[in-house]
């Protein structure tokens, strides 16, 4: 009996000594940096848009609007975190000043502002109240300042730069910590110009956003810049507001090579920087409340369609939500949120592999530390790897029994890099390998890129066994995640 302990202990120690020596995958190409993970790992995030502009009924407010048109009768910031939070949101990213050049604090450096709006008698500062509101509820808090401001003399020239700096620094020093910052890329045109009346374009580098980028790194070390990429930003527009970003999707973008639309919905595969892409969509036609679009607020089969094309497409999402004159969020709009999360939290309550068996055709090492089970464990960190110059590889998940389901989840250790440019799903149906295609990609043959995290939508189908491979990959892939789930059926938007 002593012999045998003797011999279990020397084979595990060989074992330990041969994971020890196994070498740890080298990163490859661009990686994420702790900013940008962190606001990845938020996955959905809210937008609020207030202003003069729901008083007028206008998207863009030209700049001459009477600032005591701002009088809200209920405005309960506290009201918007918890509907927000009940809708999924992990923060809000507040339109603290929009193209009209109303600011919705109390800024030193114009008139333009709620301090001089009878709400409150001239005393409110509502980004103060929400920052305060986002701290109750745990939310995270951010802003958006329009770049352009069709109320300022000074716009498009030096002075005009000087002040927008001076706001960002208020923004930034007052309202603690922030998750990003967002600049919206509307940029001149005509406006009212402090009674100018006129038209004013602006030159490229006019904003000298490296200067203004380095300043918010100073102020807000922790925080990530929606902007333009050339100068740094951390995370790119999808190109579009209608809620998807594009299949496949590359979190590279190249550092001197200007954003095509095609670019910022796909990325680029041999790109030279991590830019994430994040999509933006209100939950209703605009992005300001107009009572005329009550009856169109997105329903749940509609923001369960606009999460699998953004958050399932290895992107982020911001679900805007405007506030009503009242200083509200619609019902509605609250009801709809409030059922949009109670759906993922369904759909995604149950991983149906849990308890499965994996196995792989190539295990880096043969190690036990990148084994194919480790893609069920439920740990970020851990990963399955194969060996370097493997790009080719597959995992076969036996679930044991017949099992049900119509959604897969795969994720990459993205903190390595992203490295899988094609894949195939396939499930084994009374005997047969049947393979699996996302419904979700019109017209488009094939799976394509993975990232932090990929769902693949089909129809219900009934398997024993699951195969995942990968086609092709830039480098040895690292999969640190794998689910299987079963959506109900939901009706679709009329």
């Amino acid at each position: 009996m002593k012999h045998f302990f003797n011999s279990v202990i020397v084979a595990s120690l060989i074992l330990m000594q041969g994971c020890a020596n196994v070498p740890e995958p080298s990163a490859f190409g661009p990686v994420p940096n702790e900013n940008q993970l962190s606001v990845m790992d938020m996955e959905t995030y809210a937008f609020l848009h207030y202003s003069l502009n729901t008083y007028t009924g206008e998207e863009w407010g030209y700049g001459n609007e009477d600032p005591s048109l701002f009088n809200p009768s209920s405005l309960d910031a506290r009201q918007w975190a918890r509907t927000c939070k009940e809708a999924g949101m992990k923060g809000i990213i507040f339109t603290a000043k929009h193209h009209c050049g109303f600011c919705m604090w109390p800024s030193e450096f114009t008139e333009y502002s709620v301090k001089n709006s009878p709400w409150k008698d001239g005393q409110g500062d509502v980004v103060r109240e929400l920052a305060e509101a986002c701290k109750e509820e745990g939310l995270r808090f951010a802003v958006y300042l329009s770049p352009w401001d069709r109320n300022h003399a000074g716009y498009a020239t030096q002075e005009y730069v000087d002040y927008f700096r001076n706001q960002l620094r208020e923004l930034l020093s007052n309202y603690g910590d922030m998750f990003e910052v967002w600049f919206d890329g509307a940029n001149g045109g005509n406006g009212w110009y402090g009674g100018a009346d006129e038209t004013r374009n602006i030159a490229p580098g006019y904003y000298g956003w490296d200067k203004t980028f380095a300043l918010v790194r100073e102020l807000q070390p922790g925080i990530c810049i929606w902007g333009e990429h050339s100068s740094g930003a951390d995370l790119r527009w999808c190109g579009t507001e209608a809620g998807f970003i594009g299949d496949p999707d590359w979190s590279l973008l190249k550092k001197d090579e200007p954003c095509t639309i095609d670019m910022r919905l796909h990325g680029v595969e041999d790109g030279d920087m991590w830019i994430t892409a994040e999509s933006d969509v209100s939950i209703r036609p605009g992005w300001f409340y107009h009572e005329s679009e009550d009856g169109d607020v997105k329903d749940v089969a509609k923001l369960m369609d606009i999460y699998y094309k953004t958050v399932g497409r290895n992107g982020t999402l911001i679900l805007n939500f405007p506030i009503t004159p009242d200083g509200l969020i619609h019902p509605t709009d609250s009801t709809n949120g409030a059922a949009f999360k109670a759906m993922v939290d369904k759909v995604f309550s149950e991983n149906l592999a849990k308890g499965a068996k994996a196995k792989a055709t190539n295990v880096r090492g043969n190690s036990r530390k990148y084994a194919a089970s480790l893609v069920l464990d439920d740990d970020p960190e851990s990963y399955w790897a194969c060996d370097d110059g493997t790009n080719v590889a597959s995992i076969e998940i036996d679930l044991v029994k017949d099992v049900t389901f119509n959604r897969f989840m795969v994720q990459e250790y993205v903190k390595k890099g992203q490295r899988v440019k094609n894949f195939e799903l396939e499930a084994l149906v009374g005997g047969t390998w049947v393979r699996l295609e996302d419904e979700l990609c019109e017209g488009q043959n094939g799976l394509t890129t993975i990232g932090r995290k990929r769902i693949i939508c089909f129809p219900d189908v009934t398997a024993s066994k699951i195969r995942f491979t990968v086609v092709d990959s830039k480098a040895c892939p690292l999969i640190s995640g794998i689910g299987v789930y079963h959506a109900p059926a939901i009706s679709k938007e009329k």
